[in-house]
């Protein structure tokens, strides 16, 4: 991914960085890996991990929430830097602005491949998620200044990261919000 760097994960010692345990991982119990289908687990974490300069909480969205054409969001993850890459080592950070469903799920985009429970940002050919960004989010930050966690970034095009109209696909978070207080309060 094209980006901004943001924390350099070989130096687990550098100020603002936190290592946390994980007590246990809720995968969805309908998850599909060959049609991609209700791809998004929670990770319950061993302690409680308090907010600093550099480590802040994010929202979840609203219910069914649905974000507009080229509403911008951003993706951030560790993953390739380009198709067959490196793995970064330093956080990346990507201005990726929503696509709506209408326009990438069209013929010429992604077609049937993608849903209305995901949400798509990118496909400008320039600036995309790539392998190894999966599982990471797409963070938008509403007019009230509020940051929420709309997508957790899901797949590519297998004919490489950034490939014009074929933008970064994510898990929509608002589809499954019953799904994450349901296990939220049984975990």
């Amino acid at each position: 991914m094209v980006a901004e760097a943001r924390q350099d994960v070989s130096k687990a010692d550098e100020p603002g960085s936190l290592a946390v345990a994980v007590e246990k991982i809720i995968v969805h119990e309908k998850w599909n890996s060959y049609y991609v289908i209700n791809d998004i687990a929670l990770v319950k974490l061993a302690e409680e991990v308090q907010e600093t300069d550099t480590i802040r909480a994010a929202c979840l969205p609203a219910a069914g929430k649905v974000l507009p054409n080229d509403y911008p969001c951003y993706v951030t993850g560790w993953g390739s830097m380009r198709t067959n890459g490196p793995l970064a080592d330093i956080l990346q950070q990507a201005l990726l602005p929503v696509v709506d469903y209408e326009t990438c799920s069209s013929w010429d985009w992604w077609g049937s491949n993608v849903r209305s429970t995901m949400v798509c940002a990118g496909g400008d050919g320039v600036v995309a998620g790539c392998g190894g960004d999966s599982g990471g989010p797409l963070n938008c930050q509403r007019d009230d200044g509020i940051w929420e966690v709309e997508g957790i970034a899901s797949f590519v095009s297998s004919r490489g990261c950034n490939m014009k109209r074929k933008p970064t696909v994510f898990t929509r978070v608002s589809a499954y919000i019953d799904w994450i207080n349901e296990k939220m309060s049984t975990n």
